[in-house]
């Protein structure tokens, strides 16, 4: 059975969409894309249809990661089929708990950055849309540094449901 994750901001334009790429290529890196599917949306739908924005591709582009993408709105439908809803920013956190059909999956709701374990306090990570290039340097950086203990505890839970 497939592992889902589904990591989310607000328009799926910058930050969701960069984690979607760094923790594929982690998973693929890791030997579990066979196991591990990963996607993003935003909780609106301001860019629906749209494409990732062009300083999110660069960026990624220039770290070695590749990004096919086109912008969608999470479902609170789509629930049922993810076992991990990874929210970019703690507004992110409580409008899908708000979203979220049930208790149990409302628990499947995490903050990307509470699996980096240098994060501190502060576990946004920052909107880089209305700034400059730095943010969105900033925000693969932060990405990155929490995607090996995200990847960690995926393949703790593709293992345990192995077993």
């Amino acid at each position: 059975m497939t592992y889902r994750v589904c990591f989310v901001c607000t328009g799926n334009i910058c930050r969701s969409p960069m984690a979607e790429a760094v923790f594929r290529a982690h998973v693929t890196e890791a030997g579990l894309d066979g196991a591990v599917e990963v996607d993003s949306a935003g909780t609106d739908g301001w860019h629906e249809g749209e494409g990732a924005d062009p300083r999110t591709l660069s960026v990624l582009e220039e770290h070695g990661y590749p990004l096919e993408h086109t912008a969608r709105q999470f479902r609170p439908a789509w629930f049922g089929r993810l076992d991990l809803v990874i929210a970019l920013d703690a507004g992110h956190l409580r409008a899908l708990r708000r979203l979220a059909p049930t208790a149990e999956d409302a628990a499947k709701v995490r903050l990307l950055r509470s699996y980096d374990p240098g994060a501190g306090h502060d576990l946004d990570v920052p909107d880089p849309y209305y700034g400059g290039r730095d943010g969105f340097e900033e925000c693969l950086e932060m990405v990155e540094a929490a995607s090996e203990g995200l990847l960690a505890a995926v393949r703790d839970d593709v293992e345990g449901r192995a077993a």
